[in-house]
């Protein structure tokens, strides 16, 4: 496929049925991921489960507002790409210690995350000069190092969650953790969505994980192994309104803090959008990387408002559309746009999230995957045969990000902001990478190969 019809289909506006089909299984992708960091973080502050509910329908109700916003573009706001919003992972810590804090509370935690979103917005546009620092070597090895983090999750969804639990008395076994049923319920998904890829052609193969993932489900409740608490009682329609917890208050260390999470996230999407406007075949300038951020800002904003927390760019999302080839933003912004209903709609909500981890994750384990794949193909790029160079830099920045993953108390003994700092595997990997091109690269044109750093279009040759 050409470059301009790779282009075009960014903007092709597909068949309601289709876009409905298409967005539904990009929700249910995210959803897991979209539902844990209000769960994570209500049940850390010992929210009552009415509140933690209210959390879970404004989150998701945010990130359909948000996901819109990024994929249909509304002035200088928006990427205008197939990307899904969701409630950033990275900013559970800082959010968890102003909200245990007695004398700041939840208001304290949105006022944080509001101002966050205007500084976001403000420095959007000095942050999309950092793409003279991602050349192919860089991206490449960023975006793999994501996909094979992402891969824990994955594998964990898949074995039917994490391994170990939180309890009163310290981390206990979690007894449903690869129980062989659960093995073979995700071995069905993944295998269904291989043999659908690999038989199957047109539209039913772009849904191939919807259509694993269904299929997982019903053999899930045909066992019995489906719990539906909370669907009965759950009401039929509730209206997310602004400032459920009271007007937000401002505290200066809260609201730095956060801020320099934004940064860390801000340069993560960086890499995620220039990956993804490789799997899409559309070139990426310095300003479709500032609206781009810029929508993170508004989404830090819409979501202090309406109760909810500071938002990115789903990753795992863009390995579906890589893995499907469907490439169209408006599949994505009417996923957004379920993602509001399922948000005003508690019953609905309560339904999908009765869909089993271990259902997920046999999709999950292609998707992310995927991701990885996606950085592999960016590193086909990279001259290796006469820079050996080149080598060095995949081969340290993959290593040093794998180290929170196979030795999460490698950085244990540090100072906590430090060990805090280098126990994000992405950051670390991504500065790296960024770290040894400039050393090993710093004088030859032949690293930013495929990259132009005027405010053209940044694309490959």
């Amino acid at each position: 496929m050409s470059n301009s019809a790779q282009v075009n289909t960014v903007d092709e506006i597909l068949p309601a049925p289709k876009l409905f089909i298409l967005g539904l299984q990009h929700v249910l992708v995210m959803y897991a991921g979209a539902i844990a960091v209000p769960l994570i973080i209500g049940g850390a502050l010992k929210m009552p489960k009415d509140e933690i509910a209210f959390l879970i329908s404004a989150d998701l109700f945010c990130c359909g507002l948000v996901t819109m916003l990024q994929c249909i573009g509304v002035w200088n706001i928006g990427i205008r790409l197939p990307v899904m919003m969701g409630v950033a992972f990275t900013a559970i810590a800082p959010i968890i210690a102003t909200g245990t804090n007695p004398e700041l509370g939840m208001q304290a935690v949105f006022g944080a995350v509001i101002v966050s979103g205007i500084f976001t917005y403000l420095v959007a546009p000095y942050m999309s000069g950092l793409v003279r620092w991602f050349p192919p070597i860089v991206t490449g090895s960023v975006v793999l190092v994501i996909g094979i983090s992402l891969m824990r999750v994955g594998i964990n969804w898949a074995a039917g969650g994490q391994p170990m639990m939180s309890s009163p008395t310290g981390p206990t076994p979690n007894p449903l953790y690869g129980v062989p049923v659960n093995l073979a319920i995700a071995g069905t998904v993944l295998l269904s969505v291989l043999l659908c890829t690999a038989f199957v052609k047109g539209f039913v193969a772009n849904i191939s994980v919807l259509l694993g993932i269904t299929l997982g489900f019903f053999i899930a409740v045909t066992l019995g192994k489906v719990s539906f608490a909370g669907v009965a009682t759950a009401g039929w329609f509730n209206l997310i309104r602004p400032f459920h917890f009271g007007l937000p208050t401002f505290d200066l260390l809260s609201i730095v803090t956060l801020s320099v999470v934004m940064l860390v996230m801000m340069i993560e999407s960086t890499g995620l959008f220039l990956a993804l406007g490789d799997i899409t075949g559309r070139p990426i300038s310095k300003n479709d990387l500032a609206r781009g951020l810029r929508a993170d800002g508004i989404g830090n904003i819409i979501g202090g408002i309406f109760g909810t927390f500071s938002y990115t760019s789903y990753s795992q999302n863009i390995g579906l559309v890589q893995m499907t080839g469907v490439r169209s933003r408006w599949v994505c912004a009417a996923a957004g746009a379920i993602l509001v209903v399922l948000g005003c709609l508690p019953k609905m909500a309560f339904l999908a999230a009765s869909i089993p981890q271990y259902v997920l994750g046999g999709a999950a384990v292609v998707m992310f995957g995927m991701v990885a794949a996606a950085g592999i193909k960016i590193l086909t790029r990279v001259d290796f045969a006469n820079n050996s160079k080149n080598l060095y830099i995949v081969a340290v920045s993959l290593g040093l990000g794998m180290i929170p993953l196979v030795a999460d108390r490698f950085f244990t003994q540090l100072p906590e902001l430090v060990a805090k700092f280098f126990q994000n595997g992405i950051l670390l990997g991504g500065f790296a990478a960024v770290a040894l091109n400039l050393l090993f690269n710093y004088r030859s044109t032949a690293a930013y190969e495929g990259f132009t750093f005027e405010d053209n279009p940044v694309k490959a040759h």
